[in-house]
Order: structure tokens, then sequence, then C-alpha cells
């Protein structure tokens, strides 16, 4: 007997979007999902980030937040400063997260978020990984997607499958090919700007109070100067701090590898962060020399579509963001299990019809793009907010900040009451699970 769940997934690449999407369509009962990766193993850079309720719902859904949450902390405050003095700009109390949306915002260790999706996935045997396997080339997208893959030390080899969904990042194989056959291209688009990400140990922090009480606090904490700030927060139990910067670029390598990270000069990134306070001094004195890491920060064009065939784009293949918001990892997750909910809708007798796939996957689209889309602009507009110079424009941004978010808004949208229940209460797959057939039935 016919059953959707026998359709053949293949998803490149196992980044959060990868293994969220492998993942959602084990759970959902799909009985064959290959993923390939190009590195040899999860091999994620030490860094923290942020879990959102929008993706801990998700995540809860997928079994496997509670090995997350273990050593995430719950962030009841942030804290908004002015990088140069250390004065408090803004504070806003965020105890009832949980309350209002039913679960917690939390930071956590990155490399705790993927091996919590990696160890659920390799809990369910329908999910096969290919590491050291990269896609060469997408032979066709329809009716059936052929792949032509290969591994580190072999020869080249062809897949085929009957959905193919490519969370390779911002520099997808799979979206530049998918749009050359349609007659256009990627346009990508230099932010200017830049990150360091920094990690400091418990142990390098005992000694200086003030350090120890950003550790042991449950806030976020933002240091903002123009064209620069840090936000910063604990993770791992609160055994290490983590900071992530955004600046100008004009320190950053000309040549890049594919992941647009560089090593950086320790002297370049005091100079950038020179006239920010004493404590922001100590903490980036820290860092040892020669562990200076800086990422290009880069972003492209909106594309005129996300799907084609049978191949649909997930994560930072269709969406790249900035960092400003903290939803980067959220969306790519949300996309797979929003993906693996329509997938699993596909009546039993249509599952090898083209044409229907196709349009499953427009319903993908139509249900996440303007999402998407909002929230990385917004995120570019709190970039420009944040970063603003002496000026009418940053007085009024800085009065704004002093009402602590009694008004509903703060300039800083991470921290807005107003955006967080526009993300925080969107339940993605239950969208996707009540709008399906109004949305297929208009394509």
């Amino acid at each position: 007997m016919a059953d959707v769940r026998d359709l053949r997934i293949v998803v490149i690449g196992a980044g959060m979007g990868g293994l969220g999407t492998a993942l959602a369509f084990a759970k959902k009962g799909f009985k064959h999902i290959d993923v390939y990766e190009t590195a040899s193993n999860l091999g994620f850079v030490g860094a923290g980030i942020q879990m959102p309720p929008n993706v801990v719902r998700v995540l809860d859904r997928l079994g496997c937040w509670e090995e997350i949450y273990a050593d995430s902390t719950s962030v009841k405050g942030t804290s908004i400063r002015q990088g140069s003095t250390n004065a408090e700009l803004s504070h806003v109390d965020m105890p009832d997260i949980e309350e209002k949306y039913g679960f917690p915002h939390c930071t956590g260790h990155r490399s705790s978020l993927a091996g919590g999706l990696y160890n659920g996935c390799k809990k369910e045997s329908a999910i096969k990984f290919h590491f050291s396997t990269a896609l060469v080339k997408v032979n066709s997208f329809m009716p059936k997607p052929s792949l032509t893959l290969k591994p580190r030390d072999g020869e080249e080899f062809t897949v085929e499958a009957d959905l193919v969904l490519a969370s390779d990042g911002i520099k997808s194989v799979t979206r530049t090919q998918m749009l050359a056959e349609l007659g256009t291209e990627s346009q990508e688009e230099d932010t200017g700007q830049a990150a360091y990400r920094i990690m400091l140990n418990r142990a390098d922090m005992a000694n200086d109070p003030e350090m120890l009480a950003l550790l042991d606090s449950d806030d976020v904490v933002r240091w903002v100067g123009e064209r620069r700030h840090i936000i910063a927060y604990p993770v791992s139990n609160k055994q290490i701090y983590n900071l992530s910067s955004a600046q100008p670029d004009t320190n950053f390598a000309a040549t890049t590898n594919a992941t647009y990270t560089t090593k950086g000069s320790k002297a370049a990134m005091l100079k950038v962060y020179e006239d920010f306070c004493p404590l922001v001094q100590r903490m980036l004195n820290l860092v040892p020399d020669g562990e200076v890491c800086e990422w290009k920060l880069r972003v492209h064009k909106p594309l005129v579509t996300w799907v084609h065939g049978s191949v649909a784009l997930v994560g930072d293949a269709c969406h790249p963001t900035l960092p400003h918001l903290s939803q980067g990892a959220a969306m790519a997750i949300e996309d797979g299990a929003v993906l693996a909910e329509i997938v699993s809708k596909i009546p039993a007798d249509k599952m090898h019809d083209p044409e229907t796939m196709n349009k499953s996957l427009k319903v993908y689209e139509l249900l996440r793009k303007p999402h998407c889309s909002a929230l990385v602009d917004l995120a570019a507009h709190s970039g420009r907010i944040l970063h603003l110079g002496a000026g009418k424009a940053k007085e009024e941004r800085d009065r704004e900040f002093k009402q602590n978010g009694k008004t509903g808004s703060v300039p800083d949208k991470w921290a807005s009451p107003d955006v967080q229940k526009m993300i925080y209460s969107n339940d993605c797959v239950k969208e996707a699970d009540e709008n399906y057939k109004r949305l297929f039935a208009t394509l």
C-alpha cells in the first residue's frame, strides 16, 4: 500500500537547518532520509547561541529540548549599555517569557544545540549521515531530483531522490544552480560588517568581581557604540561567557575561506574597541593571542523563489540574516519542521506526482518567505539603530531606551516586547497544519 512516508528524502548540509530538517521528517514517520555533509564531522566553532521560545517550541516537539536545556541559561532580562562608559541605557526585564509563550528564552553553547539535534537524529534509524561528502552538481530538479556527490577520498557518484532539501548555507551550491536554471542569480550583499566571537572561561574571570557578576547573571548584555556593539551572555551552565561583536569589516583579510572566516589580529580587535569601557577592555584582553577569529557578515537580496521542481532551499541558503535579532538558527530549524509537516500531508496516491510535490513545496515558501523576510529586514534595521553615532537620532533612541520597554517598544528590537510577541507566539508547525489545504488550493 502506498505511503507518503516511503518517499526518499535527501538533505544537503548538517548544520542547524539540516539536522532539524532530518529529525523533523523522521519524527513524522518518514523512513528514508540521507544527510550529506561536506565536513568530516559536526565540528561547530565554539560560540554561544540564543534559543528563543519559537524555536524551543519546535525542539520540544522534536524530543531533544531536555538535553539541550540541561546546560542552558534561561534569560530573565537584558541590559543595554553605552559602550564607552558602561552606563545602562535600558534594562528590560523578561521574567515571564515562559509564562507568556509557553517556553523559555535561553542562551547556550552552539555545540549543545547541534549535539542535541544530532543525538536526536542518531536515535532515528531512518536517518543516515554521509560525512566528508560534497554536493558537486544538481543534475535535475524534476520529476525526481538527481545529484552528483563526491566523497573527499572517493569517486563521484549519483543519487536520485523524491525530494531534496538544501540546507547548504549562504554559499549554497543548490541555490546557485537552481537560480541559473531559472535564468537568474543570487545577488549577495556585503553588509560592511564583521564579527568577533569570543568565549571566556570562568577560571579566567574568577579574580574580577565585575566579570563574575556578568557570568553569574541571567541577563543578556549589549554594549553599543557608533557602528559597533558587543552582545554577551553566559553559556554552559555559566562556566563560559560568550561575547559576539559587530563592527565595520575594515580589518578583515582580503582572502577568506569558504565560510567567510579568518584569523583576526588581537591588536586590531583592541583598536576597534579602544574607546569602550574598562570592563570590556579587560574581557577582550583575556583573549589569547592567535585565537581571535573574525567572521564576515553577509546576506543576499531576497530570492525570486526558494523552490524548483522537487527541491527546496532551507535556512541560510534562502534567507541569511544579520545576527542582531538572534533568529538565524531558529528560522532554519523552523523551516525544516514546516517542510516535514507539509510533505506529510501529501496524499499517498499523489506522492510521486511532480506537480503535487512542487505545489506542496510552494506552500512551504508561502508560509515561510514573508515571515523570514520580515525578520531579516528587522535584524538589519535593529543593527542600524544600535550603531548610531552622535546626533538627534541617537538622542531620540536613547530617550526611548530609558523607557525600559514600558511603552511596548525598545530600539534594540531583540528586546522589544512588541517584536517578541510577534516572533515568540508564532507556532510555525500549527500554522502549516491549519493552512496547507487552503494555500495548496490557491496554486
